[in-house]
């Protein structure tokens, strides 16, 4: 069975601004077509038995996808569709939404990158988004690590950061993606510590030195078992991210 644990949704122009748009073309050095639909998603993903799909609620980095948008798109296709809710808790009511989200839309985990939104992982507002994924049992996808938008302050982006709240919060399942670069070994150690901390390695391959090292790190350490594949679409593709991974 192969399951993606990391797509994105959106379109472009609409939830993107062009900002965004030419930052992420800055980071690949070249010209890329963002636009990311619901049916070029089904598509993408074709080959996977099992997709988890979000967007992300994050203003502050140029990044607005309605929570609506994804259960849309994941109501056309239950059985093989995971659809998860962004929240940003200085632009929503979390509890309310997260609530709505869950019961109303069937979404049924949380996507959200402090970084990208604009908040220290610490801040008293974002507290009500661990409670309320705990309190209703749902896994958190974070991307606790390196973006290229110039605004995603990189002091809120340690993957360290997050250990307070798997100990305030032991039983929260969170999944930090692109295992945390650049802070592989910071992930590797935290993921080992604390139980219900997993990472992802999408959007890795790009850089197979520094994969090959992150990996070998993880072995020695004995967490291969909670790395969990995504392939970041569209930023990457899921065949080429299966041939990197295999070249690495």
């Amino acid at each position: 069975m192969l399951i993606d644990i990391h797509t994105h949704i959106w379109r472009y122009p609409g939830h993107l601004i062009e900002e965004f748009n030419q930052e992420a073309n800055r980071m690949r050095n070249e010209p890329k077509n963002w636009d990311a639909p619901p049916e070029a998603h089904r598509k993408a993903t074709s080959k996977a038995d099992t997709v988890v799909v979000f967007g992300l609620r994050a203003p502050h980095t140029g990044v607005d996808v309605p929570n609506d948008y994804i259960a849309d798109y994941v109501k056309t296709d239950p059985s093989r569709l995971i659809g998860f809710l962004s929240v940003d808790p200085y632009k929503d009511d979390v509890e309310e939404e997260i609530d709505r989200c869950v019961g109303d839309l069937g979404l049924r985990g949380i996507k959200i990158g402090p970084t990208y939104q604009g908040y220290h992982p610490h801040d008293p507002k974002a507290d009500p988004i661990f409670r309320k994924a705990n309190e209703l049992n749902l896994p958190i996808i974070l991307h606790q690590g390196a973006t290229f938008p110039r605004k995603a302050e990189l002091e809120q982006a340690r993957p360290i950061l997050l250990e307070k709240i798997a100990l305030k919060y032991p039983d929260l399942v969170m999944v930090i993606a692109h295992l945390g670069h650049p802070w592989e070994a910071e992930t590797i150690v935290l993921i080992r510590k604390q139980p219900n901390l997993y990472a992802d390695v999408s959007g890795l391959f790009y850089r197979p030195w520094q994969m090959y090292n992150s990996l070998r790190l993880a072995y020695e350490y004995g967490v291969m078992g909670k790395l969990l594949f995504g392939t970041d679409w569209p930023v990457a593709e899921l065949d080429e991210t299966i041939e990197g991974l295999k070249k690495v």
